[in-house]
């Protein structure tokens, strides 16, 4: 059965091949020679590039409006405001370039298509032109620097005197969250005191450390208020990325890295946004032809390097609320020191 299909694979090919050849023979008898490029041919050419470029460009207007509500809505951040801002920037600018660029490109074949009995101009060089797609865009370039330079100056500087202090510890594969207490400033630690009681390596001995507290499943902020985070990893290169706040830090083990940032959305007010209300539709539709429940949006505290197999469950939920409600969340939650009895881990240093 086997050999029949393979005779009859071979027979087809064959069969083809020969019906080239008598269209190949039949138009050398008519005095048309197949494999010459007529000016016909050259006119079509042209037609298909121009039409081709109408096409591409409105896929890509397809494509914007299409998933345009499935982008990160806006920026919960003050910074991030300005991060998007400079980034459509660049991105309008890319845009014309695109659209520009790719319109001479195809206009100029159906334009200056071959004709018969002519011959392109010979055009080595032009000073004026040359000027022009050298100067132009060091121009733009050059704008672009400073903006993104002024802009990276203005959001990595050190977080004003005073602010809240929260610390971020990566390990795979979780995070964990330290607060300062009323006093502002975290305790000591080490990681030769990190044990299956003191996780953080927190040093009993240092009173600055009495008030702090630490969490694990949630990371509140107060709204309108500037936070400068304090990282740390236990064990290898983690990213903490913050998608909704437009911000990202890596986490070193052996060093300390920091951010600061402002929120300026609380998640209630976030949930309310447009942008959010249509991005979270769109997800619960999906979700509800799998069968599965509704969710509200939530900003999130993701990691963004690659750091072992379990790395999907590095994500923490945020919460972003008002002062009152920061305060009261946080009197939910013990201190390391009571000031009535000693500190659970001096037992363990």
């Amino acid at each position: 059965m086997h050999y029949l299909i393979y005779i009859i694979l071979i027979l087809a090919v064959a069969a083809i091949w020969q019906l080239v050849r008598v269209v190949e023979l039949s138009t050398k008898l008519k005095g048309f020679d197949p494999n010459k490029v007529t000016e016909r041919d050259n006119r079509n050419q042209g037609r298909i590039q121009l039409t081709f470029f109408f096409a591409l460009m409105a896929f890509c207007v397809w494509q914007y409006v299409a998933y345009k509500d499935r982008m990160l809505p806006i920026s919960g951040s003050e910074h991030g405001a300005k991060i998007d801002w400079l980034l459509d920037f660049n991105f309008l600018i890319c845009t014309a370039v695109f659209v520009i660029t790719n319109f001479m490109l195809f206009y100029m074949g159906f334009k200056y298509y071959g004709r018969d009995g002519h011959r392109a101009t010979y055009f080595p060089h032009n000073n004026k032109l040359e000027m022009l797609w050298t100067v132009v865009p060091t121009i733009i370039l050059a704008v672009i620097i400073f903006l993104g330079v002024r802009l990276w100056n203005e959001t990595m500087t050190l977080a004003p005197k005073g602010t809240r202090v929260i610390e971020i510890y990566a390990q795979q594969f979780n995070w964990k969250v330290r607060y300062a207490g009323k006093d502002n400033e975290l305790g000591k630690s080490n990681y030769r005191l990190i044990n299956e009681t003191n996780e953080l390596g927190l040093d009993s001995t240092d009173a600055l450390g009495y008030d702090d507290f630490i969490v694990s499943d949630t990371l509140f902020l107060p709204v309108n208020e500037e936070v400068d985070f304090e990282m740390r990893s236990r064990d290898v290169l983690h990213s903490a990325y913050f998608p909704h706040f437009r911000a990202q830090m890596n986490c070193v083990p052996g060093m300390q890295t920091w951010f600061h940032f402002k929120p300026v959305f609380t998640t209630a007010e976030i949930r309310k946004q447009p942008t959010v209300i249509k991005l979270m539709s769109g997800i619960n539709k999906v979700r509800a032809e799998q069968g599965k429940e509704k969710v509200e949006f939530d900003y999130l505290l993701l990691c963004s390097k690659i750091c072992g197999a379990s790395h999907f469950n590095m994500q923490m939920p945020i919460v972003v609320g008002t002062k009152a409600e920061y305060e009261a969340w946080t009197k939910r939650h013990k201190t390391f020191y009571d000031g009535k009895t000693k500190p659970a881990l001096a037992a363990n240093q």
